[in-house]
């Protein structure tokens, strides 16, 4: 009798366990809804600058933040794709103490210069005679050996030392000195070197508020086409220098602790550099005196 009561009620009254196994393999079965992306705060910056030279296979190029100086907000108005063999090139630092010593002597003329015993007036007689006195024998009181007399290998001025480095070592030298400055955080690349007003204390507390240092180097493309307002800006402050980008070098890298440059810089520094890897032929005939002054 009980079994009976059983087999009805489980007639009549199904179990619900398998209710809930067969919701559960139904939503299994359904198509899962794709998340909607989620939407970031910052837009992507934009990329100004575009390597155009010819990259090998296995770099990339470089990617540096440009500044504006038009305000004290426009730190990072985009992105400049850079060149790595001219500022991710391996770091030689014999080559930058090289091309930094020739700087420093190719254009040194030394003026000292001494007098020998023959350019020291006076001392044509004879001190005394050779024998009979019983001090040392002299022939003059010029000699080196006197007291006023004249200097035996002293320096004959004006001497030269001038010497020249390979164009290419100095070519990389350069770009030695533009790498490191990328790496140290201290090259700073802008869109233009103009400034909403003419007066040094805007400049300086610029330079103050992104921390360039205490010297600054600024570069632009041509000395006739810098803007008025950076130029008068610069002449009263002895920290901060401008020059153009064919009077660019190491030493003047190295001393000053931040380097600014344009796009247009950048531009034509790769340009100029990367063609003197590939050409083959001297700059001047050899048959006439090489002479290559920075």
């Amino acid at each position: 009798m009980l079994r009976l009561v059983r087999a009805r009620a489980q007639v009549w009254f199904p179990p619900t366990r398998y209710q809930g196994l067969t919701a559960l393999a139904e939503k299994a079965v359904q198509p899962l809804e794709k998340p909607e992306p989620i939407k970031s705060a910052d837009p992507q910056a934009p990329v100004l600058r575009k390597c155009e030279l010819q990259v090998p296979a296995h770099r990339r190029p470089v990617q540096a933040w440009v500044e504006s100086l038009r305000g004290y907000e426009q730190e990072r108005v985009g992105l400049a794709e850079l060149h790595p063999e001219v500022f991710s090139t391996a770091p030689r630092l014999d080559i930058l103490h090289q091309v930094a010593i020739w700087q420093k002597n190719f254009k040194r003329i030394s003026y000292a210069k001494t007098k020998t015993r023959a350019e020291v007036r006076g001392g044509g007689r004879k001190p005394w005679p050779q024998k009979g006195s019983g001090r040392a024998r002299h022939g003059s009181i010029r000699s080196p050996i006197w007291r006023g007399g004249g200097i035996a290998h002293g320096p004959r001025g004006p001497t030269s030392y001038y010497y020249m480095l390979p164009m290419k070592l100095r070519v990389q030298g350069l770009k030695v000195a533009l790498t490191v400055k990328l790496a140290q955080d201290n090259l700073r690349i802008v869109d233009s070197l103009e400034l909403p007003t003419a007066d040094s204390q805007y400049l300086t507390e610029l330079a103050r508020y992104r921390c360039w240092g205490d010297s600054v180097l600024l570069v632009d493309l041509d000395y006739k086409d810098m803007p008025q307002n950076i130029v008068t800006a610069t002449l009263g402050l002895k920290t901060f220098n401008l020059i153009p980008v064919v009077g660019l070098n190491v030493h003047s890298m190295l001393k000053h602790q931040t380097l600014v440059l344009t796009l247009q810089t950048v531009a034509f520094l790769e340009e100029k550099l990367l063609w003197h890897d590939t050409r083959y032929t001297p700059l001047y005939p050899f048959r006439l005196p090489y002479c290559d002054f920075p």
